[in-house]
C-alpha cells in the first residue's frame, strides 16, 4: 500500500491511524500542499484525484490496482477488507453514531478551515483567516462537546475506538495551531487522551512521519 498524503493534514492523518490501529504495512508518498504552489496540483497527482486532495492511497487488490480518496471512502473500505479490530460499531445505532460524529468533522469543520480556503480568504478576500478558522473550529467542538457529553464513553462510541476518534484527534491539532481555547471541552480532551494512550495513534502523529518539518526557529 502507498499513502501519498502530506504530513499535517488531518485526512491524511485519519487514514494513517486506520492504517496503524489494523496493523497494515504502507509506504508513505509524501505530497508538499505547499511547496512550489502545492505538489497536489502537479499533473502526476491530479491523475490519482483530480480534486488535488490528500489522502490517496493506492494498492494491489485481487490482481489490480485500485486508488482510492476521500478519508472516509478510504477508512470505510480498509474496514470492509480487513475487518478487524473493526472501526465501525456492529450496532447500527451506534454505527450511525459513529459516522455522524466523524462526519461531523470532516463535513462540518474540516472543509471551512482547510488550506485552501484559509489560502482564498488571506489572498483573495483579504480576510482574517486564523479568525475565521478559530470560529468554525470553536463552533464544531461545541458541538461535538454536547454530544460526547450526552453518551459518555472511553471513546467517542462507548469503550471501543471508532472512525470518529480517528476524526477527532487530527482536528484538536488543527485548533491548537491557531489558538482555539480547549478548556470548554472537557469531553472531547478526555477522548482525545484516551486516543492517544493507543500505539496506533501514536505512530500516526504528524512528527513521527517521514516528511515532518522541524517546528521554525525561534530566533
Amino acid at each position: 500500500m502507498r499513502l501519498h498524503g502530506y504530513w499535517r493534514s488531518s485526512a491524511t492523518w485519519r487514514v494513517r491511524i486506520a492504517l496503524h490501529h489494523k496493523q497494515l504495512a504502507f509506504e508513505t508518498i509524501p505530497v508538499h500542499l505547499l511547496r512550489g504552489g502545492g505538489e497536489q496540483h502537479a499533473e502526476a497527482f491530479r491523475a490519482l484525484n483530480p480534486m488535488r486532495h490528500v489522502p490517496v492511497l493506492v494498492f494491489e487488490h485481487a490482481g489490480k490496482t485500485h486508488q482510492v480518496f476521500e478519508s472516509l471512502a478510504i477508512i470505510e473500505l480498509l474496514d470492509e477488507l480487513f475487518p478487524a479490530p473493526a472501526l465501525l460499531p456492529r450496532d447500527p445505532f451506534e454505527r450511525a453514531r459513529a459516522r455522524q460524529l466523524a462526519l461531523l468533522v470532516t463535513s462540518g469543520i474540516q472543509p471551512l478551515v482547510n488550506l485552501k480556503v484559509q489560502v482564498w480568504l488571506k489572498h483573495q478576500l483579504h480576510e482574517d483567516e486564523i479568525a475565521w478558522s478559530r470560529h468554525w473550529l470553536a463552533s464544531g467542538l461545541e458541538a461535538l462537546e454536547a454530544l460526547l457529553s450526552a453518551q459518555p464513553g472511553r471513546y467517542c462510541v462507548g469503550d471501543e475506538v471508532s472512525i470518529a476518534d480517528l476524526c477527532l484527534v487530527p482536528q484538536l491539532y488543527g485548533a491548537r495551531r491557531v489558538g482555539v481555547p480547549l478548556e470548554p471541552y472537557p469531553n472531547v480532551l478526555r477522548v482525545e487522551q484516551e486516543c492517544l494512550r493507543l500505539s496506533a495513534f501514536q505512530r500516526a502523529q504528524p512528527e513521527q512521519q517521514p516528511d515532518a518539518e522541524p517546528p521554525p526557529s525561534a530566533a
